[in-house]
């Protein structure tokens, strides 16, 4: 796989501060079910890396500082860490709201079958990644039979009580683009997914989440590849939106690698961007969090950020304006 930050790192990207904390986003490993092109954090069945006890200890702990309400729990597929579910648990018994970033053809493997059952006994929200609502675009982008894995997974949620109302369970889809082009805008996007997904499949979600795709990682790699990295990185630059600047996620967002350490956001995770420990200069782990003021520190920035900026802005919760 080629390596983009050589071509990032020159930035002139503005500078960023943070906020108080708010949401502790954890990748709990990079195994995972499936091997898709978009995935920037190059996640699939042979990789082995996964949080371990102490760690999840670590976060726990962290959750319990005064303004942090959310835990927002990725990969790889979380759910096969086989730490997720007790890390679920203590969280919601602590009042945390926990966001569960699902692939949904997890729901059909075999060991996995019972996770719906699960995540509604928990309340867990759902963020359900669905690229395309035309089957030949998402198996193309994460491979042949997803698409209707992923239609069983949505129909089980759906049976189980999540988008309906008065139920209290959340089912949020992800869009991402197939291409090196931005997303079109949400809400009318949003609209064609609900018709779609209700006049074919009688599946209904609560909110569609349109993400850029990052000249990192896999896609990346592919842009370079293709020889599109610098047009790609021409349409971020040019489609540059100030007004999204304030609602940028990495203000009152870390991201926690499944050792532990500590980033601005998952794709400087990617990028292997630690947060320094402001008294020892050494990357911040997760255990020294309660004993450092995060308020107003600066956040690393490069040219992989004008991702987040170009067009209707973007976010791990959507569009921002």
């Amino acid at each position: 796989m080629l390596d983009t930050w050589p071509l990032l790192q020159n930035s002139q990207f503005p500078e960023i501060h943070r906020s108080p904390l708010e949401i502790l986003q954890v990748n709990l490993g990079y195994l995972c079910n499936q091997t898709c092109l978009h995935c920037h954090v190059n996640a699939g069945p042979n990789r082995t890396e996964l949080m371990t006890e102490q760690t999840i200890t670590d976060i726990l702990k962290v959750l319990k500082q005064p303004n942090v309400h959310t835990l927002d729990l990725t990969g790889g597929a979380p759910e096969m860490n086989p730490l997720f579910r007790e890390l679920v648990g203590e969280a919601t018994s602590m009042g945390i709201k926990v966001i569960d970033r699902c692939n949904l053809s997890i729901l059909s493997e075999p060991g996995f079958e019972d996770l719906t059952e699960f995540f509604t006994r928990q309340k867990v929200e759902i963020v359900a990644s669905l690229p395309c609502y035309l089957e030949e675009n998402v198996d193309g982008q994460r491979g042949k039979g997803v698409y209707q894995k992923s239609i069983e997974g949505l129909k089980k949620l759906n049976q189980a009580g999540y988008a309906m109302d008065g139920t209290g369970l959340t089912l949020n889809l992800v869009y991402n683009p197939t291409g090196p082009y931005l997303p079109p805008g949400q809400q009318q996007l949003e609209t064609d997914y609900k018709k779609f997904l209700e006049d074919n499949f009688q599946i209904q979600f609560n909110q569609l989440f349109t993400i850029t795709n990052m000249p990192i990682a896999r896609f990346g790699s592919s842009l370079i590849s293709q020889g599109k990295f610098e047009e790609y990185m021409l349409l971020l630059k040019d489609s540059m939106n100030l007004a999204n600047m304030n609602g940028l996620m990495c203000k009152n967002q870390l991201s926690i690698d499944w050792l532990g350490y500590v980033y601005d956001c998952d794709f400087n995770q990617m990028l292997k961007l630690n947060l320094q420990h402001p008294k020892t200069h050494q990357n911040l782990h997760i255990r020294d969090i309660t004993d450092v003021d995060m308020n107003n520190m600066d956040i690393i920035v490069a040219d992989h950020c004008f991702g987040c900026t170009a067009g209707h802005g973007s976010s791990c919760g959507g569009a921002l304006g």
